[in-house]
């Protein structure tokens, strides 16, 4: 196996007619894929914890920072972060494959020096399941 780009790394929201655009600008994105365990422990377990297979929740985060370009992508989720609204975003990896779902931005944030871009880091938090497209 070889090793994959980190700028082929993807984070795109869907636009008009079910098509996703990127979101420009984007340096860094990090995917976390998190599960909440039911425990089942019982007298008879031996002392070792057990877990049940399939119970719990799951949920992604994805976490990305970027130069703000102003894009048409970047106007939609601050749009979606200033009404609380989910909406559908996919990652793209680089050998094809993508994970798509709803995605609720828990965060954004904007910042900028003096002599410098304008950047913003933002939180997205899954809402339903993230399945592969």
């Amino acid at each position: 196996m070889t090793a994959q780009k980190g700028s082929a790394f993807l984070l795109k929201i869907a636009g008009e007619e079910s098509t996703y655009r990127t979101v420009a600008g984007l340096r860094t994105t990090q995917m976390s894929i998190n599960g909440d365990a039911v425990v089942v422990t019982h007298k008879e377990s031996g002392g070792w914890r057990e877990l049940l297979s399939g119970a719990g929740s799951r949920h992604v985060s994805v976490s990305a920072a970027g130069i703000f370009l102003g894009s048409e992508a970047e106007n939609a989720i601050r749009a979606h972060a200033l009404a609380g609204t989910v909406a559908p975003y996919e990652l793209s990896f680089e050998h094809g494959e993508k994970l798509q779902g709803t995605f609720l931005v828990q965060r954004l944030d904007y910042a900028g020096d003096f002599n410098g871009e304008r950047n913003y880091t933002l939180q997205l938090e899954s809402s339903g399941p993230v399945v592969p497209a």
